[in-house]
């Protein structure tokens, strides 16, 4: 007797040979002509309608971190003089030289370089007493580089209007003093507060600020007294000048005498010091240049690049 397992794979199997067959028929394929179904893919009623277009490629915003444009340089200003072109916009802003002219004008002889004296001018002008921390992290440093500035640019304006100056009879010599005295005078107004001021420019964050100002001032006083000399005498003048100004200057603090004559004499004897050595230091001067480009030119004879 047979199991009820076999039975029933039995069953099963005459099942499936009763079960009627399909043969699908075959698909003729003509030569060069695709299959039916291939062809209905290909044909579609879009594909029929108009011809495919090449997909347009979407345009991704440039990224911050890769693309992004190149941080603008600052302009370079340059550091000579010139008469055929216009002098480079000043340190401070429109918005600063109002201020700052105003407390140098009205407050500073009487209060000093300090914040107070920013904080009156504010006033004056209608503004907040917080108005003069737009000057930066020290507006006092800031309101006495203004008048080295100002004092500076001014210069130019006393030499046109001094007779001694236009007249033609000084020697360069004669002209660099007068000019030096005439930017002594315009501290005079302030003079009782100098000392002051220049303890803050002595501060490590001022000293390059005021060490470029003296360097200007002493470049602007050759020029305005008609200095033409090129060799290297032009660095050793200048060099000289912003030590003797700086010494007359702090002796200026110091002078009581009517007019500031001592401050005066004090000058005269140190630029007549300067003018003497300065034949000694041209002369060493010449043979050390000489030496030194000798020496470049062997160095570059050799393959090294200087």
């Amino acid at each position: 007797m047979a199991s009820p397992a076999a039975v029933h794979c039995s069953g099963a199997a005459r099942r499936i040979l009763l079960l009627p067959t399909t043969v699908r028929p075959a698909t003729r394929s003509l030569p060069g002509r695709l299959p039916a179904v291939a062809s209905r893919s290909i044909t579609s009623p879009s594909s029929t309608s108009r011809p495919q277009s090449r997909p347009t490629p979407k345009l991704q915003p440039p990224s911050s971190s890769s693309s992004s444009p190149p941080p603008r340089q600052p302009l370079q200003t340059r550091t000579y003089h010139s008469t055929t072109h216009p002098p480079p916009p000043g340190p401070f802003t429109p918005a600063e030289t109002t201020l700052l002219t105003t407390a140098l004008a009205a407050h500073v002889p009487t209060h000093g370089f300090t914040l107070p004296s920013l904080t009156l001018a504010a006033r004056d002008l209608s503004l907040l007493d917080i108005s003069p921390s737009f000057l930066g992290p020290s507006p006092t440093a800031r309101l006495i580089h203004f008048h080295l500035y100002t004092a500076r640019a001014a210069l130019a304006r006393l030499a046109t209007q001094h007779g001694d100056l236009l007249s033609g009879g000084l020697s360069v010599s004669e002209k660099v003093e007068l000019l030096t005295w005439l930017r002594l005078k315009q501290n005079e107004p302030v003079i009782q507060h100098w000392q002051q001021a220049l303890a803050v420019m002595a501060q490590p964050s001022q000293v390059p600020t005021a060490v470029r100002e003296l360097a200007l001032l002493a470049d602007e006083v050759y020029f305005l007294a008609g200095d033409k000399s090129v060799d290297p005498s032009w660095y050793t003048k200048r060099g000289a000048l912003s030590g003797i100004y700086a010494a007359a200057e702090l002796f200026m603090t110091t002078d009581k005498s009517e007019g500031f004559q001592e401050t005066r004499r004090f000058l005269r004897r140190r630029l007549q010091e300067a003018e003497e050595l300065g034949g000694v230091v041209k002369s060493v001067g010449e043979w050390v240049g000489f030496t030194a480009s000798a020496g470049v030119n062997v160095l570059r004879s050799k393959g090294v690049r200087i």
